[in-house]
């Protein structure tokens, strides 16, 4: 997937731009704060239908502004047109449009514009919660199971249900709690399997680019942690009906999958270094996208870098840059703050490339 040209109004500090973009390498450069990552943003809210950082969509909208507007021209591998567009107008619902057809369920999208983002706050998979990492998987299985999708929704709405009835006062009606168990449990079946089919697919991948990337001995894991290990979900989940009723919440379910990293044989939460961590975070992003460049329709996802290069040394960013550069990846985007280090970067590379200007909110197309 290619995106050709971008338009971006009231996004943030972005009042209006429209930019061409090169089909391979993209350059935006600029001080922190002017910009750049909100124009990643806009890109990513075309593929994931939200923000990369902000939950709220009122909140994008430009100071003082009625609306934002969103608009990208795409051309697939096979070289089809495709023009998706968003819309919000204060104390309105999003509007999303595909090909000037507007969307019933946004669930309806996900997939179309497969997207990966490199990111400084990747860390969060290692030292952060579970629920980061249960996204990373749920994020890229979304992208090419559209079924998938439909399950966690359908979970997480009877997960919802039995909660309330867990923590009111009154004594839920175990019948009722016998069905929702029963349809938390038929879903979750269903989550487990494809997350498990994901993970054992996936974790050759990752090996693979965590080698390339960090050219050292180290050895790294990656293990898939579920209630459903223990046996049929409805089992595990009534075993302690009472125990939730006591919390008031659920405590079993694929609502608490986790994923356990090491190096080392050892957790790598509490062995692995500053620049362990985000090698290990950044080979977990690139096989991400390579599991989805032949999973997601064989659609080659747009990459999108941004301020990766801190708190690695200069070796591990020329293994990523070679990476990234190579014919096996498609259109990137990358940001930074210097210059001089995306031009030396790019000193001797033979593809397509642009360098853009980002001040202010503001996108100018630097003459090579």
């Amino acid at each position: 997937m290619i995106l050709k040209t971008l338009t971006i109004v009231n996004f943030k500090n972005i009042g209006m731009v429209t930019v061409e973009w090169s089909p391979k390498m993209n350059c935006l450069v600029g001080r922190n704060g002017m910009g750049k990552t909100n124009v990643l943003d806009a890109i990513y809210y075309l593929s994931f239908c939200r923000s990369i950082s902000n939950p709220i969509d009122s909140q994008l909208i430009k100071h003082e502004e009625p609306y934002f507007m969103i608009e990208g021209q795409y051309a697939t591998d096979d070289g089809e047109p495709e023009t998706v567009a968003c819309a919000l107008k204060r104390g309105s619902k999003k509007r999303f449009k595909r090909n000037n057809k507007e969307y019933r369920k946004l669930a309806d999208h996900i997939g179309l514009l497969p997207i990966v983002l490199v990111a400084p706050s990747d860390t969060n998979l290692i030292d952060g919660q579970s629920e980061d990492r249960r996204r990373l998987m749920d994020m890229v299985i979304s992208q090419y199971d559209r079924m998938y999708m439909d399950s966690l929704v359908r979970y997480s709405k009877v997960l919802q249900q039995r909660n309330t009835l867990l923590k009111a006062d009154d004594e839920p009606d175990p019948a009722l709690l016998d069905i929702l168990e029963e349809q938390m449990a038929m879903e979750g079946e269903t989550i487990y399997k494809a997350r498990k089919n994901f993970v054992d697919k996936f974790l050759p991948v990752f090996n693979s680019y965590h080698k390339t990337i960090a050219d050292s001995k180290d050895k790294v894991g990656l293990e898939y942690v579920s209630h459903c290990q223990r046996g049929p979900l409805i089992e595990v989940i009534r075993r302690d009906r009472m125990k939730d009723r006591c919390v008031g919440y659920s405590l079993h379910g694929v609502h608490r999958d986790d994923l356990n990293f090491t190096i080392n044989g050892h957790p790598l939460k509490k062995e692995g270094s500053q620049g362990q961590n985000k090698t290990f975070a950044i080979a977990l992003k690139l096989a991400q996208f390579d599991f989805l460049k032949h999973t997601a329709s064989a659609t080659t996802p747009i990459l999108l870098l941004d301020d990766i290069f801190d708190k690695l040394d200069a070796d591990r960013v020329g293994r990523i840059v070679d990476i990234v550069l190579s014919d096996n990846f498609g259109q990137t985007f990358i940001t930074d703050t210097e210059s001089a280090h995306l031009e030396n970067i790019l000193r001797g590379y033979t593809h397509d490339y642009c360098i853009y200007d980002v001040k202010e909110g503001e996108i100018c197309l630097r003459e090579k």
